[in-house]
């Protein structure tokens, strides 16, 4: 029974020691995403970028969620990830109205 209760409470150290502190930071970016195929672009580029855990696309709403931890990165670091590939990001807030331009052709079809 000893036995049992230390090696539970040394897995609840293991799992506390190894919890990392992740953050989620929301973007807007510059061509705006129009398509699957922009989604794919970003998650696609983002998903090597050290220090990102996840990645979430919202078309409509024209975020991007990307959640990571900061021992690894910074926000900065990921908006320059986005030059890579051909976006400019900007931070901008969970709840705010991003408008569309609707005339804007997609550039990855």
């Amino acid at each position: 029974m000893k036995k049992n209760i230390f090696s539970m409470v040394l897995s609840l150290f293991a799992i506390i020691a190894t919890a990392k502190d992740v953050q989620t930071v929301v973007f807007t970016t510059t061509p705006q995403m129009h398509c699957a195929n922009c989604e794919a672009k970003i998650k696609g580029n983002l998903r090597f970028e050290k220090g990102v855990k996840a990645i979430r696309t919202d078309v409509e709403a024209q975020k991007v969620y990307v959640s990571y931890d900061p021992k690894k990165t910074t926000e900065e670091k990921l908006q320059k990830a986005f030059e890579k590939f051909g976006y400019k990001a900007t931070k901008t807030d969970q709840k705010a109205k991003i408008p569309t331009h609707e005339g804007e052709a997609c550039k990855n079809m």
